[in-house]
């Protein structure tokens, strides 16, 4: 069974206005304190508004399930505790006249002095997903192979549609934001694991980033695990869709293990049609057409249905079939977490916008 990891960023908001407000140290002392939440399962994040939760690996959906539950309880009420919320949702739709201030540390204080701009825009938050592998070459195998739906897996989690108060036309404005970075978007294609080291390596070299953490692409190898790490996905609304995405990634793992070991070629896309794919996603979530891996226009019902055949002997084997599939019917009926942000705007003003992302009142 592939182990898994989740890890989720929150913005800290006032309740009242839903402005972020840096409080992080606040809440990650009384959320360290509490019977819920280790220490080192809440950690601090760039900015002094966002948190990030990380699950311990996983064997089951129901047990990441179970930690997102528990770390959101744990954080959201110690954000309570100190007068704040936390608000699950890609990127912030209202920000305070000024810039927030940065987390102290050495190595966000030099990204803040080299892109300060870029820092002060840092307002969102997504959801990565750990994935075991048993080496190294098989995660560059792996990334070669999933590189081509991860457009797919953006359109499915866009929560992150507003922007300085006002709709900003795009289902996952986080992904725009955070596309400024030097090595950010869609991975290349890999010769192997020589490959990746290498680029790796001349990326660093180039001083265009100070260190390999700053390869933000959208899948990547840990390098503080034996994982493959998806970056792609905004945070999500519901613990359970985050539960979903961490069931899709593993099977998109498993199933291009599976294949590497049959010797089925992967998918090889251009990276000008895998990069259009990743905007395209973005802008329009589920609201439109979605580029297959192939990158040709379908509905996105059908894309989202050809990705679950693709990884239903995965899902199957690990037990994952039903929870996954329906709740795949479900974000097509209801729609991305993005929708429901502009039907909450549109029903209920900013407050009941802010509402909905700090969850004060029914998500359903």
């Amino acid at each position: 069974m592939i182990t898994v990891g989740v890890e989720e960023e929150y913005l800290l908001v006032e309740a009242a206005h839903g402005l972020p407000v840096p409080l992080v140290e606040e809440v990650r002392r009384t959320a360290g304190i509490g019977p819920l939440a280790e220490r080192g399962e809440i950690q601090d994040e760039l900015l002094q508004v966002q948190v990030e939760v990380a699950t311990p690996v996983c064997e089951s959906l129901e047990e990441v399930g179970g930690h997102l539950l528990r770390l959101r309880h744990a954080v959201g009420s110690a954000a309570e505790e100190n007068g704040c919320r936390i608000a699950a949702t890609g990127a912030a739709p209202l920000r305070g006249a000024g810039p927030v201030p940065v987390t102290p540390t050495p190595r966000y204080l030099k990204m803040a002095g080299e892109a300060r701009q870029l820092v002060d825009d840092q307002l969102i938050c997504g959801m990565h997903v750990h994935a075991a592998v048993p080496d190294p070459e098989t995660g560059v195998e792996v990334l070669n192979r999933i590189r081509v739906w991860l457009p797919t897996l953006l359109a499915m989690s866009a929560n992150s549609p507003l922007w300085d108060g006002r709709d900003t036309g795009f289902a996952s404005w986080r992904t725009l934001v955070f596309g400024r970075w030097p090595v950010s978007g869609p991975p290349p294609f890999f010769g192997g694991i020589g490959d990746y080291e290498q680029r790796l390596e001349a990326l660093v070299a180039s001083g265009a980033i100070a260190d390999r953490g700053q390869v933000y692409w959208q899948a990547r190898l840990s390098d503080r695990y034996p994982t493959v790490e998806v970056r792609c996905l905004d945070v999500q609304l519901r613990p359970d869709d985050a539960v979903m995405f961490a069931g899709i990634v593993r099977a998109l793992v498993a199933t291009s293990i599976a294949e590497a070991k049959a010797d089925i070629p992967p998918i090889v896309s251009t990276p000008e049609l895998v990069h259009a794919a990743n905007w395209h996603a973005a802008r329009h979530g589920l609201g439109g057409t979605l580029l297959d891996p192939g990158g040709h226009p379908h509905s996105s019902g059908d894309v989202l249905c050809a990705l679950l055949s693709h990884i239903t002997p995965a899902l199957e084997e690990a037990g994952d079939l039903r929870e996954v599939s329906s709740l795949v019917h479900r974000l097509l009926r209801e729609g991305t977490p993005a929708d429901r942000q502009r039907r909450a705007l549109a029903d209920g003003g900013m407050a009941g916008l802010i509402g909905l992302i700090t969850g004060a009142h029914s998500t359903g």
